[in-house]
């Protein structure tokens, strides 16, 4: 099991990224597979400096991956659902972290609430879901989950580089 402790503390030890960084990195999350050539000219430096900057990113590990995202039907998963998982203690075991080895788990968070952990899942139908909410339901120490499914998703996206610098202050309706 890999010890997470100090991982936060090291991501703010990086070095604070600049205009251009956020900007090469938001292109990056929209289009990973653009050149330097197309990514200079968007962000308004020269091809050299952009792979520069590129390296030096990924040496940082601001960028961990370069990757194609799949689209869930096309590859026979059409069924999304979110599994909240109730354990004893922390919830965290070596054994429930085996359920990782199943490609159907897309993401494993461990969460501050009623649950231990939420589990992200592409399914090829429900009886794929509730084959793998058994294997959940064997580990030691899990005593429930509640499962969501999605109906449809209207925003899936990557880490975004920008922030917002100022929330804006929005009123509620009027009654």
């Amino acid at each position: 099991m890999e010890n997470t402790e100090g991982i936060r503390q090291k991501r703010r030890d990086r070095a604070a990224l600049d205009l251009f960084d956020r900007k090469i990195l938001a292109a990056l999350a929209a289009d990973a597979g653009q050149s330097y050539a197309v990514l200079g000219e968007r962000v308004g430096l020269s091809p050299p400096s952009v792979h520069e900057r590129v390296k030096r990113l990924k040496r940082s590990g601001v960028i961990r991956d370069v990757v194609a995202r799949l689209d869930g039907t096309a590859v026979g998963k059409p069924l999304l659902a979110f599994v909240h998982v109730e354990a004893a203690g922390w919830g965290k075991s070596e054994r429930l972290m085996q359920i990782s080895r199943f490609p159907e788990v897309e993401e494993m968070h461990s969460v501050a609430g009623d649950a231990s952990m939420i589990l992200k899942v592409r399914l090829e139908n429900p009886q794929a879901l509730e084959f793998l909410l058994g294997q959940i339901h064997s580990v030691p120490g899990v005593s429930g989950t509640r499962s969501y499914v999605a109906l449809s998703t209207y925003l899936e996206r990557p880490v975004q580089a920008q922030v917002t610098a100022e929330w804006p202050s929005v009123p509620l309706p009027p009654e």
